[in-house]
């Protein structure tokens, strides 16, 4: 089945119900945004879009922390497993919401404090905040050499 929804990015878009992401609690910040959509930047991209389905100019940029940061680790608690009903460690994708600071390509920056699990099984999402961690909400994406 599919849904019509407008976005100020995107323009009209046909989403199916399906794809849906859904955040029960929100994200922090955004405690009203519970549903979005994860589209690709284009096909050779490491970057997505989290489009908001509520908000029309509500957009995050997101991307695999493990594309830039292959050393990182994350241990999902026992609750977010609950929470997002997850059976197999295989149904779970990471991504970091991107910042870029001013506009500028070569400040962008990830959070690696709190990445968004997803259960691609059933959709459900949450954004993680890790609290015992050496990961910051800022670690660039290209450090300069």
């Amino acid at each position: 089945m599919l849904r019509k929804v407008f976005t100020s990015r995107f323009g009209e878009l046909d989403v199916e119900e399906e794809k849906i992401v859904n955040f029960r609690d929100g994200i922090p910040a955004f405690a009203e945004e519970h549903e979005f959509i994860i589209l690709p930047y284009d096909e050779e991209s490491p970057y997505y879009f989290m489009q908001s389905l509520k908000t029309p100019e509500l957009a995050f940029i997101l991307t695999i922390p493990f594309l830039f940061f292959p050393d990182y680790q994350i241990e999902i608690d026992d609750a977010t497993i609950k929470d997002l009903d997850i059976q197999d460690q295989d149904s779970v994708t990471l991504y970091s919401i991107v910042t870029i600071p001013n506009g500028s390509l070569r400040y962008m920056t990830a959070n690696l404090l709190a990445p968004v699990v997803l259960n691609t099984e059933n959709m459900k999402a949450k954004q993680l905040v890790m609290e015992k961690s050496n990961y910051k909400t800022k670690h660039r994406l290209f450090p300069d050499a």
